[in-house]
């Protein structure tokens, strides 16, 4: 499981969806919940949270930029790459936080990863999970 710390910098609510702005260090995620500041206290700008989001959950990218729906994209460096027979794990580094996503084989073959390579980490607004 993936994990980035942050402060909650902006919450735009609608009926009881929260979209939730994080700022963690240079890097912007957004996630929504299906909760509101007014049902769960951790909803307050400022606050400290960690952005929590699984391996299978990460696609990768080779440009530098994506026009794509997906507003979670986190620019880095390839650190390790594991390779097995049908999937491959590779591991970003993202400032001082390390993302790891699990991608096909077939994919990371087609895209010629390699480590230190930069790529960019894409994750679905929708699949980022807040905690404490």
């Amino acid at each position: 499981m993936n994990s980035i710390q942050g402060k909650i910098s902006a919450i735009q609510t609608s009926g009881s969806l929260s979209l939730v702005s994080i700022e963690a260090g240079p890097n912007k995620l957004t996630t929504i919940v299906i909760d509101t500041p007014e049902t769960l206290p951790l909803l307050k700008v400022g606050n400290t949270v960690k952005a929590i989001f699984k391996e299978t959950e990460v696609a990768i990218g080779t440009e530098e930029k994506h026009n794509i729906s997906m507003q979670n994209q986190l620019l880095g460096l390839i650190k390790g790459i594991e390779v097995s027979e049908l999937l491959t794990k590779v591991v970003i580094q993202i400032g001082t936080t390390e993302v790891s996503s699990i991608i096909t084989t077939k994919a990371a073959n087609a895209m010629n990863l390699i480590q230190g390579m930069p790529v960019t980490a894409l994750i679905k607004t929708n699949e980022i999970m807040l905690s404490e």
